[in-house]
């Protein structure tokens, strides 16, 4: 028995000697709780509106300020003509048109009913149903408080219209979301192996004693899951587009332009984790959890961004999968162009440059 509570001693210190393990056992889990359990909600908060008041009534403007009030949407502005409205949609400057039609509110007074256009961005499906439900509950409220007796005596119809993916397929949103996911877990995560697994074995001094200076040895390891990455990309496309039935509306050109940017990004999270750790299983670990983790809950995957605490959408700002799976849901769903996504693209870049200067300087300061 002497020997089996010594060997839990021993074991006991062994854990605390290890910082970093004594850190993930005890803090992620309480992060984790705190992330699932209070922040990420599917419930839609400051969904952006934007208005087309062709009839300028004192009824629509009764409306827009009920709506604007409410804690589930956030007004953008006006627009003046139909063809503002696609582009709102393609900028992702808005996810609700409403629109007003000539005669609003004399048919809403003289025939007892009338009619609104409610356009919903349904690229995200779940998302489309959960703004859809919010606005039929908020219309029938409106609806309400212009009975005085109490009845639903006037009725307004609201039309719905359901922008790029009106079958509400759920692959429309998931299949650009599993290709950041996918790319993440191939670059970052093997990459950073790949590299600490020379440091393990002790062939690293090897490799830097060749004619290829440290940085360039490193970048080399990198290329063959750059090449297996952008095989993943087409593999990942086709099985969307021919199997899973998702539309490729924007350009191939600039999806794998992207797509390639995101890849040198992932590449350079993996050479930063590769620069800190020292063991295989330390990598892993940093790639699962400080990678795959944010990356799925704060990425705008599985939970909508603008729904979470200002502090949680500052942090997401930080995941380079938010940008890429943001960017490629606009080109591939939408078919935006790659100026409509030049700030995503300039984002990753700057990523990329930043994150690769770190790891060689870190790198080289180590070895």
């Amino acid at each position: 028995m002497r020997q089996f509570f010594s060997f839990i001693r021993k074991e006991t210190r062994h854990i605390l000697r290890d910082v970093y393990t004594l850190v993930i056992l005890l803090i992620m889990p309480v992060v984790l709780l705190l992330i699932l359990g209070y922040a990420v909600s599917n419930d839609m908060k400051n969904t952006h509106f934007a208005v087309l008041d062709a009839d300028k009534s004192t009824l629509s403007a009764d409306f827009i300020n009920k709506l604007d009030g409410n804690k589930y949407f956030s007004m953008t502005g006006y627009l003046h003509s139909e063809s503002e409205i696609n582009n709102e949609f393609r900028k992702g400057l808005c996810k609700v048109a409403i629109v007003f039609p000539h005669g609003f509110e004399n048919s809403f007074i003289k025939n007892k009913r009338t009619e609104i256009q409610l356009i919903i961005d349904s690229s995200d499906p779940n998302e489309a149903a959960t703004i859809q439900n919010y606005l039929q509950l908020i219309l029938l409220e409106f609806q309400q408080e212009k009975t005085s007796t109490g009845q639903v005596v006037f009725q307004i119809n609201g039309e719905v219209q359901m922008l790029y993916n009106p079958q509400m397929k759920s692959a429309y949103n998931f299949v650009p979301g599993l290709m950041g996911m996918l790319m993440m877990i191939i670059c970052a995560l093997m990459t950073s192996i790949s590299i600490v697994r020379e440091k393990e074995r002790g062939t690293m001094e090897v490799l830097l004693i060749s004619p290829l200076n440290p940085t360039a040895i490193i970048l080399a390891k990198a290329v063959p899951y750059f090449i297996i990455s952008m095989v993943d990309v087409a593999l990942t496309m086709l099985i969307g587009h021919f199997v899973m039935g998702v539309p490729v509306v924007g350009s191939l050109l600039t999806i794998f332009a992207l797509s390639v940017v995101f890849t040198l990004a992932a590449l350079s999270l993996g050479m930063l984790i590769s620069s800190v750790a020292s063991t295989q299983q330390t990598a892993m670990q940093s790639a699962l959890i400080g990678l795959m983790v944010p990356s799925m809950l704060l990425s705008g995957v599985l939970f909508p961004i603008d729904s979470m605490p200002v502090l949680l959408q500052y942090l997401s700002n930080i995941i380079p999968a938010r940008w890429y799976i943001e960017a490629m849901r606009s080109v591939m769903i939408k078919g935006v162009g790659l100026v409509d996504i030049i700030k995503q693209v300039s984002i990753l870049l700057s990523m990329t440059v930043f994150l690769l200067f770190i790891s060689i300087k870190m790198f080289k300061e180590r070895l």
